[in-house]
């Protein structure tokens, strides 16, 4: 009988030690007007979130001297200087469990995005500029978004810049803003890219591409009609590989001037996070098919000021690791 107890023991304890640890989400974000750096969200459920106080990573890179504007042909002063900014943070988790940042380090007079690499979030790597657009004569590299391509064993990383007014379509010429596409790199390391190379071009200005996978094969792309006035809305196209080609249109999901897009997968639905930002508001509808979309906002709930960011599920314990880290920097949570 001892044999057997003791054998009962030490099996509860290998079944303690092989159970899968608990996940749990981490939404990054930042906040207006986007100079003080790297904030969190968490959540238990994907539905509901709290903040986790401060920043943790303050931007230090970025052009903080006069730039020319190849569209207006005028030397130009940076909107923050001297200051750096970051905007639009996008992170994912390799198969090391590295965390990989990306982010928008300026609103224009760049020609790359901030990256920083972690194995916790709370210790953040030297920060490096990627210039990925610097043999073009845009003026800006726009919200980022990085995505492990696990058939690939590579990063993507998506953003949108401003085309020449040379290459305007029709639809490009209505409204008053630049018109954008979104464009596309490569990289294994985050060392060496591959050039730049056209993403999605739908014939019209569009931004803040973000990358879905559903199963092999199988993916989906969500990002802003970004025409005005009358459009600033979203949309989902569908692709065989995370590179595309995209296409097959959905119907328009988000009210207008929504934008900065992320989805997560909680139970056998997709959840679309997005900001509503004239509304100083977060949105957010449910999705089996990204074809058919259902308004949850009365389900979900976001603090206050949290503003364009990108969903990942992590363990437990790197909440756990976070909180505590918390309490000893920010003992006043803001």
């Amino acid at each position: 009988m001892k044999l057997f107890f003791s054998f009962v023991f030490a099996l509860l304890a290998f079944t303690a030690c092989t159970k899968p640890e608990k996940e749990v989400y981490i939404f990054t974000s930042h906040r207006e007007p986007a100079l003080d750096g790297l904030h969190y969200l968490y959540s238990y459920d994907g539905y509901h979130w709290d903040s986790i106080a401060g920043s943790w990573l303050k931007p230090e890179i970025g052009n903080k001297t006069p730039y020319y504007n190849y569209f207006t042909k005028q030397t130009e002063e940076q909107k923050y200087a001297p200051n750096s900014m970051m905007r639009d943070p996008s992170m994912t988790q390799g198969p090391d469990g590295t965390f990989h940042l990306v982010w928008t380090i300026s609103w224009n007079g760049e020609q790359g995005f901030g990256y920083a690499s972690s194995k916790d979030l709370i210790h953040w790597s030297e920060q490096r500029e990627i210039k990925v657009m610097k043999d073009s004569l845009t003026n800006n590299v726009w919200a980022p978004e990085v995505f492990y391509d696990d058939e690939k064993e590579q990063f993507i990383v998506v953003w949108s810049s401003a085309i020449p007014v040379e290459r305007y379509t029709a639809a490009d010429s209505l409204g008053a803003n630049k018109s954008h596409r979104a464009y596309y790199t490569t990289t294994k390391d985050f060392q060496t890219f591959t050039p730049a190379k056209a993403f999605y071009d739908p014939g019209f200005n569009s931004i803040d591409g973000f990358i879905v996978k559903r199963d092999k094969n199988d993916y989906v792309l969500i990002i802003k009609d970004n025409r005005k006035p009358g459009y600033s809305d979203l949309f989902c196209v569908s692709g065989p590989s995370a590179e595309g080609p995209y296409a097959d249109p959905s119907v328009k999901f988000a009210p207008t001037y929504s934008e900065g897009p992320c989805a997560v997968k909680v139970g056998d639905e997709w959840l679309i996070y997005f900001d509503v930002y004239r509304e100083g508001r977060f949105g957010a509808v449910s999705t089996k098919d990204f074809k058919n979309f259902t308004p949850i906002d009365d389900l979900i709930s976001i603090p206050q000021g949290h503003k364009h960011g990108t969903i990942i599920k992590v363990p437990e314990s790197v909440l756990l690791n976070l909180k505590a880290e918390e309490a000893k920097r920010f003992p006043q949570k803001d």
